[in-house]
């Protein structure tokens, strides 16, 4: 079925304007890249100067070319590009492949960025860049760069969309482990952008994995629809996503001229819908080996093979360091392994197979293997040896892949410590028949852990987020549509009202309602400004605790009524012992409402240790999402303490979640802090709701 980006990226005729004999010009390279590839279409080269380069027939323009053409490719200087693009349009040209960067010095407003994008637009232009590397459709022989590329082979089973220029060409070049099918370096997305190329590779049946190297996102609901599908076809997405620092982040919106929302909601929408996300290029290559690889990965965790003592126990503390689960062998498997090992070497995973050798070592090793691998616990396995001289790999090592994996069916690889893989073929070889050969400890756990977190999502199940009652909802949005501030007694009833438990507070605004109050009152009590432009009681010294009778509660009120304003709220006091957690929405400005869960109190201030989850959710989302918070050994209770009670916990957050959708057009922040989690139960002691402006 055509795909709506096929005039762009895979387009039966090609003009290339600009084309040129020059060695090493974009103009001459973009025409040998196509005719390398192979291009089945009819290439059309442009420039008034020749009349013939790389054997393609050259024209002065491209209204003299003989028949219209789809696709033209600008290889002119920017000084050049706007005539260039005026008669691309004018002759009914349907996509554009944009190289420059689109700056002039000294030019007029808007700049031609700007006019080269509006006239774009206005045509109906389909554009790759501006300031772009090119793109490689290598299922269908198209391939647009303009710098050298390495031979590829096909059929290819990757693809890979980079907003990066080099983040393309970085993986794409150097190594022939992986076979594209698809990578395109997007630029400053003109017309055409991530989530379109995003949409188009998961379209390709040849497309088993898809890498994305994300400045940020400009539809971010096109991405999540890219998302969505991909999670249905069972397509896994690994991703490098810059900015998680403020400078990183600034220079990526500055770069991309895009909004950035924050990183946190980008890990929750990752989160969601199973991408895997990475930290460098390095991991981004590896974890593309290992997706792209057929085998499909098993219950449990890793198991390893090594010849070395020293080496297994480097690679024993990455795998901590890293959170890479090693399988938990059973006892029937060491007992196989016992009869196979010489004496001395202990029979656990990982494991330790070095001995004097003997003429049946090389059996023996791969006996041990296939035991590990054969073991219910074991997901995936490694061959963890150092390369031979000048980066090669002994024959055998494929041998112990081959045989661990016809033991088992589990997908095996061969991992050096250090990376030398240099040009031996045989890793080439072995890598594309589905036993990749991996450099580097660290690289390939993280590749392992992407293998097993998207084994994890694949079996989740369906997400049931509560309902809320109608008549709650009707009521509610009436209320919030009438109201530009929510204070705090509101803010509390909208969260009781919805399910979330909440401590009951009395608004109090003389000394009169004061004194009918104290009475009913049970001690000790809380008392806190309720002034309409206070947000954060504390600073102002707007909260005071333990007040222990009526004539306490008046004092109280008195100083807080004088310095801060009339309007205060009086609570009994919760002391029961129990942990302080937060819970939040904060409106991300890009992706729109978030939840934010972590442990509150002073803990909050100090460590920042929350987590931001896309709502709507479950509880049992939840519970998955807060196993991520450094301190959540806090809540099974610690030097005497009882265990909290999470899933009240979890069932609040829930509940918030779906309040973050319902009223997504109204509530920009919510803000339960602290709330106290008991043995059994929890309360939300204070709330901040904040309309969004109209």
């Amino acid at each position: 079925m055509p795909h709506y980006l096929d005039p762009l990226v895979r387009p039966d005729t090609v003009a290339v304007v600009g084309a040129t004999v020059r060695v090493n010009a974009v103009g001459n390279t973009v025409l040998k890249n196509l005719l390398r590839g192979e291009y089945p279409g009819a290439l059309y080269a442009v420039n008034p100067g020749y009349q013939e380069i790389e054997g393609v027939r050259c024209y002065p323009s491209l209204t003299a070319l003989p028949q219209p053409v789809q696709h033209v490719i600008f290889a002119v200087s920017d000084q050049r590009l706007e005539a260039a693009l005026d008669e691309a349009i004018a002759c009914g040209v349907k996509a554009a492949m944009i190289f420059s960067s689109l700056v002039l010095e000294n030019d007029s407003e808007p700049p031609l960025m700007h006019r080269v994008r509006d006239k774009a637009k206005q045509a109906g232009l389909l554009v790759v860049g501006a300031n772009s590397m090119g793109f490689y459709n290598f299922a269908h022989n198209v391939w647009v760069g303009g710098f050298p590329t390495r031979s590829h082979r096909k059929p290819g089973n990757v693809a890979l969309i980079s907003q990066s220029g080099a983040g393309m060409s970085g993986i794409v070049d150097p190594d022939e482990r992986i076979d594209f099918n698809f990578a395109v370096s997007t630029g400053l997305e003109l017309t055409v952008t991530a989530e379109d190329y995003l949409d188009y590779a998961l379209e390709q049946p040849e497309t088993r994995v898809i890498g994305l190297f994300l400045e940020t996102s400009r539809y971010p609901e096109k991405l999540i629809a890219a998302f969505r599908k991909a999670a249905t076809r069972k397509i896994p997405i690994v991703v490098i996503k810059v900015g998680r620092t403020g400078l990183a982040a600034q220079l990526a919106v500055s770069h991309s001229g895009a909004l950035a929302g924050s990183d946190a909601a980008y890990d929750a929408v990752f989160d969601r819908y199973g991408v895997q996300r990475v930290d460098d290029m390095e991991q981004l290559a590896t974890a593309l080996i290992m997706f792209a690889q057929p085998h499909p990965v098993g219950p449990g965790g890793i198991v390893t093979i090594h010849d070395s003592g020293g080496e297994r126990q480097l690679f024993i503390d990455m795998a901590a360091r890293l959170g890479a689960p090693l399988a938990d062998i059973s006892a029937g498997t060491r007992k196989t392994l016992d009869t196979l090992l010489d004496p001395g070497l202990p029979a656990v995973n990982p494991l330790d197979v070095w001995s004097a050798g003997g003429p049946d070592y090389e059996d023996r090793l791969e006996g041990c293997f296939a035991a590990l691998l054969k073991d219910d616990t074991a997901a995936l396995g490694a061959v963890v040896h150092d390369r031979a001289a000048h980066g090669r790999i002994y024959p055998e090592y494929i041998r112990h892949l081959r045989r661990g994996h016809a033991a088992s069916g589990k997908p095996v690889f061969l991992v050096s410590n250090w990376q030398g893989t240099g040009e031996d073929p045989r890793i080439i070889e072995a890598t594309r028949a589905g036993f990749p050969v991996l450099d580097g400890i660290a690289p390939f756990l993280t590749g392992a852990n992407c293998l097993l977190g998207y084994r994890d999502f694949l079996a989740r199940p369906a997400v049931r987020s509560p309902g809320l009652p109608r008549p709650v909802l009707t009521r509610w949005r009436t209320r919030l549509a009438d109201n530009d501030v929510v204070d705090e007694i509101e803010a509390n009833r909208l969260l009781r009202d919805c399910g979330i438990p909440m401590v009951k507070v009395w608004p109090v605004n003389n000394e009169d309602e004061l004194a009918r109050l104290a009475p009913e009152l049970s001690y000790p009590a809380v008392m806190k400004t309720a002034m309409p432009d206070i947000r954060h009681k504390s600073e102002v010294e707007g909260v005071r605790l333990n007040i222990g009778d009526g004539q306490e509660l008046l004092r109280v009120y008195n100083d807080l009524s004088g310095r801060l304003g009339n309007r205060v709220v009086v609570a009994p006091m919760h002391d029961d012992p129990g942990v302080e957690m937060i819970l939040g929405l904060v409106t991300d400005d890009q992706f729109g409402p978030m939840i934010v869960m972590g442990i509150g109190g002073v803990h909050a201030e100090l460590l920042r240790d929350v987590i931001t989850v896309a709502p709507p959710f479950d509880v049992g989302t939840a519970l998955r999402c807060l196993d991520r918070l450094k301190m959540r050994k806090l809540l099974d209770g610690m030097r005497g303490n009882p265990p909290v009670d999470i899933p009240a916990f979890c069932e609040a957050a829930a509940i918030l979640s779906v309040i973050a959708v319902e009223f997504a057009d109204l509530v920009k922040e919510v803000d339960i802090n602290p709330v106290r989690v008991l043995e059994h139960g929890c309360v939300g002691l204070d709330a901040l709701v904040i309309r969004k402006s109209v």
